[in-house]
């Protein structure tokens, strides 16, 4: 057995930063030690492909982030690893428990994840390395599999099995409740905005500081119509992790961070929201566009028409949360986010349809991400406005 200090101390060594993901027993001892340990960085995520979109984030800003999960969890990554990950080139190491292992005896949910572990890795192109239990041969473990990440610019598993961890106490710190901001509401009298018209607002007010993650569809596709910035990440999949995606940014970046984001692909990955609201991300701007309906597919309606999203943030414990309904409405709530520490949340409703016959962003999607992780970490022009001056996290440089 090895102690989970050891693990840490190891993975520190390859440069990971923080570790995030959703808690399994073979985990237990990791999680115990790093929920407790005020020296190293830890997120609590609400879902294994949400904790994926956070790392993928934070390796935009120029930081390592491991992702921890169950085995079972990986049907959740299955979507970013297979749309974000693999078309961006973006290598995040995983650290992967082996449920249901083959000739080990296991409950019977697990039987069917770990026989097929293997292999769906392998058709997701995710290289694995198993960890064995000695602190020598885990190094060599941890070296083998990074300098494989490296080569491939792919997710990397590294596989924990049953019994190598040693039992860790737990002194995990007691959570703050939740904040819960009054809504600031925005009405104006004019008529409800095209989403293009919203984005030519977004870039006629936003810092040119800012970093833009928007989210997949017709959103990325007008928002590259209109201007193509280095300062601009458009998810080309991996519909519902652009909000998860910032915020990974944020954490590891004194620059402003917006995210563009829709109803549906919000209401997808809805507890992403309180995963923001947990974090003291100043710098992050999460702006809804909210039509109602999944546009880039024909206009079939969404849910959001029954779901107060300003309400659901403000719940989450967001710092701020506007409601708009034209476009100065939205102008004087991106000048409010500025005014005040983040996590912000910006509701504006819109009405359906889009640019005719609209193009799509030609650059391929690795090229776009490395641009982007160059403009984030690379030094601010001094004097200009941005939406925090918090900074970055302790340790952590912009």
């Amino acid at each position: 057995m090895i102690d989970a200090s050891t693990v840490l101390a190891e993975l520190a060594r390859q440069g990971v930063r923080e570790v995030t993901g959703v808690p399994c027993s073979y985990l237990t001892p990791l999680i115990n030690r790093v929920a407790s340990d005020r020296a190293v960085a830890y997120l609590r995520a609400t879902q294994e492909g949400e904790a994926l979109a956070i790392a993928s984030g934070a390796w935009l800003a120029g930081v390592t982030t491991a992702v921890i999960a169950q085995n079972s969890g990986l049907g959740n990554m299955v979507n970013p690893l297979t749309s974000l990950n693999y078309p961006c080139r973006i290598p995040v190491p995983l650290i992967i428990t082996w449920r249901g292992e083959p000739g080990r005896p296991d409950e019977p949910q697990h039987e069917l994840p770990g026989r097929i572990m293997p292999g769906l890795l392998d058709l997701m192109l995710v290289g694995q390395t198993l960890l064995p239990a000695g602190r020598p041969l885990l190094r060599a473990a941890l070296v083998q599999g990074w300098a494989a990440m490296h080569d491939s610019q792919l997710p990397h598993a590294f596989i924990l099995r049953d019994g190598i961890l040693a039992p860790e106490q737990i002194d995990e710190p007691e959570p703050r409740g939740p904040r819960i901001p009054d809504i600031s509401r925005h009405d104006g009298g004019g008529a409800l905005p095209s989403r293009i018209s919203a984005l030519e607002c977004l870039l006629g007010v936003l810092p040119d500081t800012a970093a833009v993650v928007s989210t997949t569809g017709k959103t990325s596709r007008e928002l590259f119509t209109l201007a193509d910035r280095p300062q601009h990440f458009y998810l080309v999949g991996a519909m519902g992790s652009a909000a998860a995606v910032g915020l990974g940014i944020a954490r590891y970046t004194g620059r402003p961070v917006t995210v563009i984001d829709g109803d549906g692909s919000a209401l997808m990955r809805l507890g992403t929201l309180a995963t923001i609201g947990a974090q003291p991300a100043c710098n992050l701007v999460h702006v809804l566009l909210d039509n109602q309906v999944h546009d880039s597919t024909g206009g079939q309606r969404t849910l959001a028409r029954q779901v107060d999203l300003t309400a659901v943030a403000a719940a989450c414990g967001y710092a701020q949360v506007h409601a708009c309904r034209d476009l100065p409405g939205l102008a004087g709530a991106i000048k409010a986010a500025e005014a005040k520490p983040g996590p912000a949340f910006i509701h504006l409703l819109i009405r359906p349809g889009s640019l005719p016959r609209l193009g799509r962003p030609d650059l391929a999607p690795h090229i776009v991400a490395r641009r982007f992780r160059e403009f984030v970490t690379g030094d601010m022009p001094a004097g200009r406005r941005t939406m925090s001056q918090a900074g970055p996290p302790p340790g952590v440089s912009p």
